[in-house]
């Protein structure tokens, strides 16, 4: 899958695409249902299928102070996308000058950069400088500049629509089933492990530990997780995310332990999913203490994960 600059026009055998146009992040149940669409009528016409998105979110653009809250990296969205039938993802840099654009010319740079055939939305797209764009407004431009335009309604799971701010609200409540559900896989991290102070090496639980950089940042606490190293190999475990309130000072990290594995992940690219929350995070009195609650945590999460 090609990885696109939006900035620029796409290669020869990439124009003309169906695109599926949105933020996309987290890629889920509603998301998929757009970049379906845009992939079916792509297969069915003979085109390729472009997923376009914009990095940083315009969110973060206009409210920089905002806290984290990322569901997904470029990365895994760009991985995502290839596995829903995209041929190539397009990103547009969120920036001033995109921010500037009226709706008009942000459809005219779609025309010049892709030569869209069909471009395929949300109910609830906006686009333009003050959001002034609706689906509305992109059906009428394209039918004056050569592209048709297409919406996907909401898609609806246990009684609510599925939208990014359900599962960012799921997972800052401990609930990261829900948020499984809604994305139809788990919310994983994604992060380079990092060196640390090797104190879980010292309470016999030598851990993985990563930043988590942009991610939103779900309630802290024990999880029973599952890592995916890039060769392959998928790890049941147990970790913390959060502070560490029993150590100073406190570092907010994801600090994962992978049961019935040795071996150094220092410099790899882990991708850690979050399965199920056992408990918040606590201080404990000793070390003792702190070991004896974190064999409990372990046994529970390897039950738990047993199970499926």
């Amino acid at each position: 899958m090609q990885r696109l600059d939006g900035g620029s026009a796409v290669p020869l055998p990439l124009r003309g695409a169906i695109v599926a146009l949105g933020n996309f992040d987290g890629f889920h149940l509603g998301h998929q249902a757009v970049v379906g669409r845009a992939v079916e009528r792509a297969r069915a016409e003979g085109r390729p299928a472009i997923v376009a998105t914009f990095d940083p979110h315009p969110r973060r653009f206009f409210q920089p102070d905002a806290p984290p809250f990322r569901l997904t990296t470029l990365d895994q969205r760009e991985r995502l996308f290839g596995h829903a039938g995209a041929a190539a993802m397009l990103v547009f840099h969120f920036d001033a000058t995109l921010a500037r654009l009226t709706a008009r010319q942000f459809a005219d740079q779609l025309v010049d950069t892709v030569g869209a055939a069909g471009v395929v939305t949300g109910e609830d797209f906006t686009f333009g400088k003050g959001r002034e764009g609706s689906v509305a407004t992109l059906a009428a431009l394209g039918e004056e500049l050569g592209f048709t335009a297409e919406t996907v309604a909401p898609v609806a799971l246990d009684g609510g629509t599925v939208s990014s701010s359900r599962i960012r609200a799921a997972l800052k409540a401990g609930d990261p089933g829900t948020a499984a559900a809604l994305l139809t896989r788990p919310f994983a991290i994604s992060a380079e492990v990092e060196g640390g102070a090797k104190l879980g090496r010292q309470l016999g639980y030598p851990t993985a530990n990563m930043r988590l950089g942009t991610y939103l940042r779900p309630a802290y606490g024990i999880y029973a997780v599952r890592g995916r190293l890039p060769d392959g190999r998928v790890l049941d475990g147990v970790a913390n995310l959060g502070i560490r309130p029993s150590f100073d000072p406190p570092i907010e990290l994801l600090e994962s332990f992978f049961f019935d594995f040795s071996g150094d992940l220092y410099g790899q690219r882990l991708e850690v999913e979050l399965i199920a929350y056992l408990r918040p995070e606590a201080k404990f009195d000793s070390l003792d203490a702190l070991i004896a609650q974190m064999d409990q945590d372990s046994a529970r999460a390897r039950d738990l994960l047993a199970r499926g």
